[in-house]
Protein backbone atom coordinates (compact mmCIF):
# COMPACT_ATOMS: atom_id res chain seq x y z
CA UNK A 1 0.00 0.00 0.00
CA UNK A 2 1.40 3.38 -1.00
CA UNK A 3 0.61 5.94 1.70
CA UNK A 4 1.33 9.61 0.96
CA UNK A 5 0.16 13.02 2.12
CA UNK A 6 -0.54 13.59 -1.58
CA UNK A 7 0.89 12.13 -4.78
CA UNK A 8 2.53 13.77 -7.77
CA UNK A 9 3.66 12.44 -11.16
CA UNK A 10 7.01 11.36 -9.69
CA UNK A 11 5.12 8.76 -7.61
CA UNK A 12 4.12 6.81 -10.75
CA UNK A 13 6.62 3.99 -10.10
CA UNK A 14 5.36 3.56 -6.55
CA UNK A 15 1.74 3.60 -7.69
CA UNK A 16 2.53 0.94 -10.28
CA UNK A 17 4.00 -1.27 -7.58
CA UNK A 18 1.23 -0.70 -5.02
CA UNK A 19 -1.96 -2.73 -4.61
CA UNK A 20 -3.70 0.31 -3.14
CA UNK A 21 -3.13 4.03 -2.50
CA UNK A 22 -4.05 6.21 0.49
CA UNK A 23 -3.57 9.99 0.65
CA UNK A 24 -4.44 12.49 3.35
CA UNK A 25 -5.16 15.23 0.83
CA UNK A 26 -7.15 15.11 -2.40
CA UNK A 27 -10.51 14.03 -3.72
CA UNK A 28 -12.28 12.16 -6.52
CA UNK A 29 -10.24 13.82 -9.26
CA UNK A 30 -6.95 14.51 -7.49
CA UNK A 31 -3.77 13.10 -9.01
CA UNK A 32 -3.83 9.99 -6.80
CA UNK A 33 -7.47 9.18 -7.55
CA UNK A 34 -7.26 9.73 -11.30
CA UNK A 35 -4.04 7.76 -11.83
CA UNK A 36 -5.06 4.93 -9.49
CA UNK A 37 -8.44 4.63 -11.21
CA UNK A 38 -6.68 4.34 -14.55
CA UNK A 39 -4.54 1.52 -13.18
CA UNK A 40 -7.51 -0.25 -11.66
CA UNK A 41 -5.92 0.27 -8.25
CA UNK A 42 -8.15 0.99 -5.23
CA UNK A 43 -7.55 4.44 -3.75
CA UNK A 44 -8.76 6.42 -0.76
CA UNK A 45 -7.83 10.02 -1.46
CA UNK A 46 -8.44 12.98 0.81
CA UNK A 47 -9.17 11.67 4.30
CA UNK A 48 -9.17 14.44 6.94
CA UNK A 49 -9.24 11.78 9.67
CA UNK A 50 -5.70 10.55 9.13
CA UNK A 51 -2.22 11.95 9.70
CA UNK A 52 0.75 10.52 7.81
CA UNK A 53 4.22 10.75 9.33
CA UNK A 54 7.03 9.96 6.87
CA UNK A 55 9.73 10.01 9.56
CA UNK A 56 8.12 7.31 11.72
CA UNK A 57 6.39 5.64 8.74
CA UNK A 58 3.04 5.63 10.47
CA UNK A 59 -0.57 6.42 9.67
CA UNK A 60 -2.53 7.76 12.63
CA UNK A 61 -6.27 8.35 12.81
CA UNK A 62 -8.06 11.00 14.83
CA UNK A 63 -9.60 8.18 16.90
CA UNK A 64 -6.14 7.05 18.02
CA UNK A 65 -5.50 4.04 15.75
CA UNK A 66 -1.85 3.75 14.66
CA UNK A 67 -0.83 1.79 11.53
CA UNK A 68 2.89 1.06 11.19
CA UNK A 69 4.86 0.11 8.12
CA UNK A 70 4.46 -3.66 7.71
CA UNK A 71 0.96 -3.84 9.21
CA UNK A 72 -1.92 -5.30 7.19
CA UNK A 73 -4.61 -2.86 6.09
CA UNK A 74 -7.33 -3.06 3.44
CA UNK A 75 -9.20 -0.34 1.58
CA UNK A 76 -12.49 0.01 -0.25
CA UNK A 77 -11.91 2.65 -2.89
CA UNK A 78 -15.60 2.89 -3.82
CA UNK A 79 -16.70 3.69 -0.26
CA UNK A 80 -13.53 5.51 0.81
CA UNK A 81 -12.93 3.13 3.71
CA UNK A 82 -9.62 2.18 5.36
CA UNK A 83 -9.94 -1.13 7.22
CA UNK A 84 -7.56 -2.64 9.76
CA UNK A 85 -6.38 -6.13 8.84
CA UNK A 86 -6.55 -8.32 5.75
CA UNK A 87 -9.90 -8.53 3.92
CA UNK A 88 -10.48 -11.30 1.29
CA UNK A 89 -10.94 -10.04 -2.29
CA UNK A 90 -12.06 -11.48 -5.63
CA UNK A 91 -11.26 -10.43 -9.20
CA UNK A 92 -13.97 -8.94 -11.41
CA UNK A 93 -14.96 -10.75 -14.60
CA UNK A 94 -17.33 -9.82 -17.43
CA UNK A 95 -18.95 -13.21 -17.88
CA UNK A 96 -22.37 -14.84 -17.81
CA UNK A 97 -25.42 -12.60 -17.83
CA UNK A 98 -23.30 -9.50 -17.39
CA UNK A 99 -21.31 -10.36 -20.50
CA UNK A 100 -24.55 -10.85 -22.42
CA UNK A 101 -25.90 -7.52 -21.20
CA UNK A 102 -22.72 -5.73 -22.31
CA UNK A 103 -23.10 -7.16 -25.81
CA UNK A 104 -26.54 -5.53 -25.99
CA UNK A 105 -25.43 -2.09 -24.86
CA UNK A 106 -23.06 -1.70 -27.80
CA UNK A 107 -25.96 -2.19 -30.19
CA UNK A 108 -27.91 0.62 -28.54
CA UNK A 109 -25.45 3.34 -27.51
CA UNK A 110 -24.51 6.17 -29.88
CA UNK A 111 -21.57 7.52 -27.88
CA UNK A 112 -18.20 5.92 -28.59
CA UNK A 113 -16.49 4.88 -25.35
CA UNK A 114 -12.72 5.21 -25.28
CA UNK A 115 -10.16 4.91 -22.49
CA UNK A 116 -7.56 7.13 -20.89
CA UNK A 117 -4.40 5.00 -21.15
CA UNK A 118 -0.71 5.41 -21.90
CA UNK A 119 0.84 2.09 -20.85
CA UNK A 120 0.52 -1.24 -22.69
CA UNK A 121 -1.04 -2.78 -19.57
CA UNK A 122 -3.77 -0.12 -19.36
CA UNK A 123 -4.37 -0.16 -23.11
CA UNK A 124 -4.81 -3.96 -23.15
CA UNK A 125 -7.12 -3.81 -20.15
CA UNK A 126 -9.17 -1.07 -21.82
CA UNK A 127 -9.54 -3.05 -25.04
CA UNK A 128 -10.53 -6.16 -23.06
CA UNK A 129 -13.25 -4.09 -21.40
CA UNK A 130 -14.57 -2.97 -24.79
CA UNK A 131 -12.89 0.42 -25.25
CA UNK A 132 -13.15 1.74 -28.82
CA UNK A 133 -9.84 3.56 -28.83
CA UNK A 134 -7.71 5.74 -26.57
CA UNK A 135 -9.19 9.16 -25.89
CA UNK A 136 -6.26 10.39 -23.82
CA UNK A 137 -2.66 9.19 -23.64
CA UNK A 138 -0.78 11.40 -21.16
CA UNK A 139 2.77 11.49 -22.48
CA UNK A 140 4.26 12.98 -19.31
CA UNK A 141 3.66 9.71 -17.45
CA UNK A 142 6.04 8.02 -19.89
CA UNK A 143 8.99 10.10 -18.69
CA UNK A 144 9.05 8.98 -15.05
CA UNK A 145 10.54 5.57 -15.78
CA UNK A 146 13.94 5.37 -13.99
CA UNK A 147 15.67 4.72 -17.33
CA UNK A 148 14.33 8.01 -18.75
CA UNK A 149 13.87 10.49 -15.95
CA UNK A 150 17.49 11.66 -15.85
CA UNK A 151 17.48 12.46 -19.59
CA UNK A 152 14.20 14.31 -19.09
CA UNK A 153 15.72 16.30 -16.25
CA UNK A 154 18.79 17.02 -18.38
CA UNK A 155 16.50 18.50 -21.02
CA UNK A 156 14.70 20.64 -18.45
CA UNK A 157 17.89 22.01 -16.91
CA UNK A 158 19.58 22.77 -20.25
CA UNK A 159 20.17 26.50 -20.61
CA UNK A 160 20.03 26.62 -24.41
CA UNK A 161 18.23 25.04 -27.37
CA UNK A 162 21.20 22.86 -28.32
CA UNK A 163 21.30 21.32 -24.87
CA UNK A 164 17.59 20.61 -24.93
CA UNK A 165 17.78 19.04 -28.38
CA UNK A 166 20.63 16.77 -27.29
CA UNK A 167 18.63 15.48 -24.33
CA UNK A 168 15.45 15.16 -26.39
CA UNK A 169 17.33 13.02 -28.91
CA UNK A 170 17.90 10.51 -26.09
CA UNK A 171 14.20 10.53 -25.19
CA UNK A 172 12.94 10.11 -28.77
CA UNK A 173 13.50 6.32 -29.02
CA UNK A 174 11.68 5.75 -25.73
CA UNK A 175 8.67 7.79 -26.80
CA UNK A 176 8.54 6.10 -30.18
CA UNK A 177 8.65 2.63 -28.60
CA UNK A 178 5.78 3.58 -26.28
CA UNK A 179 3.63 4.74 -29.17
CA UNK A 180 4.40 1.64 -31.23
CA UNK A 181 3.03 -0.48 -28.39
CA UNK A 182 -0.14 1.61 -28.08
CA UNK A 183 -0.79 1.59 -31.83
CA UNK A 184 -0.36 -2.19 -32.03
CA UNK A 185 -2.74 -2.82 -29.15
CA UNK A 186 -5.32 -0.41 -30.58
CA UNK A 187 -4.96 -1.73 -34.14
CA UNK A 188 -7.74 -0.13 -36.20
CA UNK A 189 -8.88 2.21 -33.43
CA UNK A 190 -8.06 5.92 -32.87
CA UNK A 191 -5.35 6.90 -30.39
CA UNK A 192 -5.37 10.47 -29.06
CA UNK A 193 -1.97 11.49 -27.71
CA UNK A 194 -1.72 14.62 -25.61
CA UNK A 195 1.48 16.62 -25.86
CA UNK A 196 3.32 17.11 -22.58
CA UNK A 197 1.12 19.02 -20.15
CA UNK A 198 2.44 19.54 -16.57
CA UNK A 199 4.93 22.24 -15.57
CA UNK A 200 8.52 21.07 -15.94
CA UNK A 201 9.47 21.53 -12.30
CA UNK A 202 7.33 18.47 -11.46
CA UNK A 203 9.97 16.27 -13.10
CA UNK A 204 12.86 17.60 -11.01
CA UNK A 205 14.32 15.87 -7.91
CA UNK A 206 13.68 17.09 -4.37
CA UNK A 207 16.03 15.15 -2.09
CA UNK A 208 19.73 15.96 -1.68
CA UNK A 209 20.62 12.45 -2.84
CA UNK A 210 18.59 12.69 -6.05
CA UNK A 211 19.91 16.18 -6.76
CA UNK A 212 23.50 14.90 -6.43
CA UNK A 213 22.75 11.98 -8.79
CA UNK A 214 21.30 14.35 -11.39
CA UNK A 215 24.25 16.74 -11.07
CA UNK A 216 26.65 13.87 -11.76
CA UNK A 217 24.52 12.71 -14.72
CA UNK A 218 24.65 16.08 -16.46
CA UNK A 219 28.19 16.93 -15.35
CA UNK A 220 27.22 20.07 -13.45
CA UNK A 221 27.73 21.21 -9.83
CA UNK A 222 24.99 20.45 -7.30
CA UNK A 223 24.51 24.19 -6.81
CA UNK A 224 23.72 24.60 -10.53
CA UNK A 225 20.93 22.03 -10.28
CA UNK A 226 19.50 23.71 -7.20
CA UNK A 227 19.59 27.18 -8.77
CA UNK A 228 17.95 26.03 -12.00
CA UNK A 229 15.31 24.10 -10.07
CA UNK A 230 14.54 27.12 -7.94
CA UNK A 231 14.21 29.30 -11.04
CA UNK A 232 11.59 26.91 -12.48
CA UNK A 233 9.37 26.92 -9.39
CA UNK A 234 6.02 28.65 -9.74
CA UNK A 235 3.61 30.06 -7.17
CA UNK A 236 0.59 28.58 -8.95
CA UNK A 237 1.88 25.93 -11.38
CA UNK A 238 -1.59 24.62 -12.20
CA UNK A 239 -2.15 27.91 -14.01
CA UNK A 240 1.46 28.47 -14.97
CA UNK A 241 4.01 27.39 -17.59
CA UNK A 242 2.34 24.19 -18.79
CA UNK A 243 0.25 22.77 -21.62
CA UNK A 244 0.56 24.48 -25.00
CA UNK A 245 2.67 27.17 -23.34
CA UNK A 246 5.52 24.65 -23.16
CA UNK A 247 5.18 23.83 -26.86
CA UNK A 248 5.20 27.53 -27.75
CA UNK A 249 8.22 28.47 -25.64
CA UNK A 250 10.11 25.21 -26.26
CA UNK A 251 9.00 24.07 -29.74
CA UNK A 252 11.78 21.50 -29.80
CA UNK A 253 9.81 19.42 -27.26
CA UNK A 254 6.80 19.43 -29.58
CA UNK A 255 9.05 18.49 -32.51
CA UNK A 256 10.42 15.46 -30.66
CA UNK A 257 6.99 14.25 -29.58
CA UNK A 258 5.52 14.72 -33.06
CA UNK A 259 8.41 12.84 -34.64
CA UNK A 260 8.04 10.02 -32.12
CA UNK A 261 4.28 9.73 -32.71
CA UNK A 262 4.43 9.77 -36.50
CA UNK A 263 7.55 7.63 -36.90
CA UNK A 264 5.88 5.03 -34.66
CA UNK A 265 2.73 5.30 -36.79
CA UNK A 266 4.72 4.78 -40.00
CA UNK A 267 6.50 1.75 -38.55
CA UNK A 268 3.20 0.21 -37.49
CA UNK A 269 1.53 1.00 -40.81
CA UNK A 270 4.30 -0.78 -42.67
CA UNK A 271 3.85 -3.78 -40.35
CA UNK A 272 0.18 -4.03 -41.32
CA UNK A 273 -1.30 -2.24 -38.32
CA UNK A 274 -4.15 0.19 -39.01
CA UNK A 275 -3.06 3.38 -37.26
CA UNK A 276 -5.17 6.45 -36.51
CA UNK A 277 -2.94 8.93 -34.65
CA UNK A 278 -4.47 12.07 -33.17
CA UNK A 279 -2.20 14.75 -31.71
CA UNK A 280 -3.76 16.83 -28.97
CA UNK A 281 -2.67 20.32 -27.90
CA UNK A 282 -3.46 20.90 -24.20
CA UNK A 283 -4.56 23.96 -22.22
CA UNK A 284 -5.31 26.23 -25.18
CA UNK A 285 -7.13 29.50 -24.72
CA UNK A 286 -7.00 30.90 -28.24
CA UNK A 287 -6.93 29.93 -31.90
CA UNK A 288 -3.51 31.55 -32.22
CA UNK A 289 -2.00 29.13 -29.71
CA UNK A 290 -3.33 26.17 -31.69
CA UNK A 291 -2.06 27.67 -34.94
CA UNK A 292 1.46 28.15 -33.57
CA UNK A 293 1.73 24.61 -32.20
CA UNK A 294 0.02 23.06 -35.24
CA UNK A 295 2.58 24.78 -37.50
CA UNK A 296 5.37 23.04 -35.56
CA UNK A 297 3.55 19.69 -35.78
CA UNK A 298 2.90 19.99 -39.52
CA UNK A 299 6.44 21.16 -40.32
CA UNK A 300 7.90 18.28 -38.33
CA UNK A 301 5.57 15.83 -40.06
CA UNK A 302 6.52 17.05 -43.53
CA UNK A 303 10.22 16.82 -42.65
CA UNK A 304 9.75 13.22 -41.45
CA UNK A 305 7.71 12.26 -44.51
CA UNK A 306 10.41 13.70 -46.81
CA UNK A 307 13.12 11.74 -44.98
CA UNK A 308 11.24 8.43 -45.08
CA UNK A 309 9.53 8.77 -48.44
CA UNK A 310 6.36 7.66 -46.74
CA UNK A 311 3.27 9.37 -45.33
CA UNK A 312 0.45 8.69 -42.92
CA UNK A 313 -2.72 10.55 -42.13
CA UNK A 314 -2.94 12.21 -38.74
CA UNK A 315 -5.22 14.76 -37.11
CA UNK A 316 -4.59 17.68 -34.76
CA UNK A 317 -7.02 18.89 -32.13
CA UNK A 318 -7.08 20.60 -28.78
CA UNK A 319 -8.14 20.18 -25.20
CA UNK A 320 -11.00 22.42 -24.07
CA UNK A 321 -10.22 22.84 -20.39
CA UNK A 322 -10.21 26.60 -19.88
CA UNK A 323 -13.33 28.81 -19.80
CA UNK A 324 -11.74 31.04 -22.45
CA UNK A 325 -11.39 28.07 -24.78
CA UNK A 326 -15.04 27.17 -24.28
CA UNK A 327 -16.16 30.74 -24.97
CA UNK A 328 -13.99 30.97 -28.10
CA UNK A 329 -14.72 27.43 -29.31
CA UNK A 330 -16.07 28.74 -32.63
CA UNK A 331 -12.70 30.33 -33.46
CA UNK A 332 -10.55 27.50 -32.08
CA UNK A 333 -12.59 24.93 -34.03
CA UNK A 334 -11.38 26.51 -37.29
CA UNK A 335 -7.91 25.07 -36.60
CA UNK A 336 -8.95 21.72 -35.11
CA UNK A 337 -10.21 18.38 -36.34
CA UNK A 338 -11.32 17.35 -32.87
CA UNK A 339 -11.94 18.69 -29.39
CA UNK A 340 -11.46 16.70 -26.20
CA UNK A 341 -13.04 18.40 -23.21
CA UNK A 342 -10.76 18.08 -20.19
CA UNK A 343 -13.55 18.42 -17.66
CA UNK A 344 -11.25 18.01 -14.63
CA UNK A 345 -9.41 21.26 -15.32
CA UNK A 346 -12.47 22.94 -16.84
CA UNK A 347 -14.24 22.39 -13.54
CA UNK A 348 -11.29 23.72 -11.56
CA UNK A 349 -10.85 26.82 -13.64
CA UNK A 350 -14.58 27.58 -13.86
CA UNK A 351 -15.34 27.09 -10.17
CA UNK A 352 -12.02 28.48 -8.95
CA UNK A 353 -11.66 25.33 -6.81
CA UNK A 354 -8.72 22.95 -6.62
CA UNK A 355 -9.59 19.32 -7.18
CA UNK A 356 -6.80 18.41 -4.74
CA UNK A 357 -7.64 20.73 -1.85
CA UNK A 358 -11.40 21.26 -1.61
CA UNK A 359 -12.65 17.86 -0.51
CA UNK A 360 -13.45 19.03 3.02
CA UNK A 361 -15.12 22.19 1.67
CA UNK A 362 -17.33 20.25 -0.74
CA UNK A 363 -18.75 18.08 2.04
CA UNK A 364 -20.08 21.23 3.71
CA UNK A 365 -21.25 22.68 0.40
CA UNK A 366 -23.25 19.57 -0.44
CA UNK A 367 -24.73 19.48 3.06
CA UNK A 368 -25.91 23.07 2.61
CA UNK A 369 -27.26 22.43 -0.87
CA UNK A 370 -24.81 24.71 -2.69
CA UNK A 371 -23.83 21.76 -4.90
CA UNK A 372 -26.08 18.74 -5.32
CA UNK A 373 -23.10 16.48 -6.03
CA UNK A 374 -19.32 16.71 -5.98
CA UNK A 375 -18.65 18.73 -9.19
CA UNK A 376 -15.36 16.86 -9.65
CA UNK A 377 -17.18 13.51 -9.66
CA UNK A 378 -20.36 14.45 -11.57
CA UNK A 379 -20.29 17.39 -13.98
CA UNK A 380 -21.70 20.68 -12.66
CA UNK A 381 -24.49 21.00 -15.23
CA UNK A 382 -25.69 24.42 -14.04
CA UNK A 383 -22.30 26.11 -14.32
CA UNK A 384 -19.61 24.14 -16.12
CA UNK A 385 -22.36 22.47 -18.14
CA UNK A 386 -23.48 25.76 -19.65
CA UNK A 387 -19.94 26.41 -20.87
CA UNK A 388 -19.82 22.92 -22.37
CA UNK A 389 -23.17 23.31 -24.15
CA UNK A 390 -22.12 26.69 -25.51
CA UNK A 391 -18.76 25.35 -26.71
CA UNK A 392 -20.42 22.38 -28.45
CA UNK A 393 -22.91 24.66 -30.21
CA UNK A 394 -20.14 27.02 -31.34
CA UNK A 395 -17.92 24.19 -32.58
CA UNK A 396 -20.79 22.66 -34.54
CA UNK A 397 -21.69 26.05 -35.99
CA UNK A 398 -18.14 26.37 -37.31
CA UNK A 399 -17.40 22.81 -38.43
CA UNK A 400 -20.70 20.92 -38.30
CA UNK A 401 -20.17 17.16 -38.08
CA UNK A 402 -16.63 17.46 -39.42
CA UNK A 403 -15.27 18.08 -35.93
CA UNK A 404 -15.21 15.19 -33.45
CA UNK A 405 -16.24 16.20 -29.94
CA UNK A 406 -15.19 14.07 -27.00
CA UNK A 407 -14.72 14.16 -23.25
CA UNK A 408 -11.57 12.82 -21.60
CA UNK A 409 -11.96 14.09 -18.05
CA UNK A 410 -12.95 11.75 -15.23
CA UNK A 411 -16.58 12.75 -15.78
CA UNK A 412 -16.40 10.54 -18.87
CA UNK A 413 -16.94 7.54 -16.59
CA UNK A 414 -19.80 8.98 -14.50
CA UNK A 415 -23.29 7.82 -15.59
CA UNK A 416 -25.08 11.10 -14.85
CA UNK A 417 -22.39 13.06 -16.69
CA UNK A 418 -22.49 10.64 -19.64
CA UNK A 419 -26.22 11.24 -20.05
CA UNK A 420 -25.54 14.98 -20.06
CA UNK A 421 -22.80 14.60 -22.69
CA UNK A 422 -25.08 12.44 -24.82
CA UNK A 423 -27.78 15.12 -24.75
CA UNK A 424 -25.20 17.80 -25.63
CA UNK A 425 -24.37 15.96 -28.85
CA UNK A 426 -20.89 14.62 -28.13
CA UNK A 427 -19.38 11.86 -30.26
CA UNK A 428 -17.41 10.10 -27.53
CA UNK A 429 -16.43 9.87 -23.90
CA UNK A 430 -13.14 8.57 -22.55
CA UNK A 431 -12.50 7.30 -19.04
CA UNK A 432 -10.18 5.14 -16.98
CA UNK A 433 -9.97 1.53 -18.29
CA UNK A 434 -11.81 -0.01 -15.36
CA UNK A 435 -14.70 2.44 -15.82
CA UNK A 436 -15.20 1.51 -19.49
CA UNK A 437 -17.91 -1.12 -18.82
CA UNK A 438 -20.06 1.24 -16.75
CA UNK A 439 -19.50 4.01 -19.32
CA UNK A 440 -20.73 1.70 -22.09
CA UNK A 441 -23.81 0.80 -20.06
CA UNK A 442 -24.49 4.44 -19.17
CA UNK A 443 -24.13 5.46 -22.83
CA UNK A 444 -26.76 2.87 -23.80
CA UNK A 445 -29.10 4.02 -21.03
CA UNK A 446 -28.68 7.62 -22.20
CA UNK A 447 -29.54 6.59 -25.77
CA UNK A 448 -32.71 4.81 -24.60
CA UNK A 449 -33.88 7.78 -22.53
CA UNK A 450 -32.84 10.44 -25.04
CA UNK A 451 -33.00 9.05 -28.61
CA UNK A 452 -31.04 11.07 -31.14
CA UNK A 453 -32.72 12.13 -34.34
Amino acid sequence: MLIRVETSPEDIAGMNAAQGVITARGGMTSHAAVVARGMGTPCVSGSPDIKIDYASKTLKTTSGVVINEGDWISIDGAKGEIIEGKVPTVSVEMTGNFGTLMSWVDEIKTLTVKANAETPKDAKQARDFGAEGIGLARTEHMFFDPSRIQDMREMILADNVEGRRAALAKLLPYQKADFVELFKIMDGLPVTIRLIDPPLHEFLPHTEEDIAILAAHIGKPVEFVKQRSEALKEQNPMLGHRGCRLAITYPEICEMQTRAILSAALECKNAGVVVKPEIEVPLVGSKKEVDIVKAVIDATAESLFAETGDRIEYSVGSMIELPRAAVLANEIAESCEFFEFGTNDLTQTTLGMSRDDTGKILDEYRARGIYVADPFASVDQLGVGLLIKDAVAKARATKGDKIHLGVCGEHGGDPDSIEFFHKCGFNSVSCSPFRVPIARLAAAQAAVKNPRK
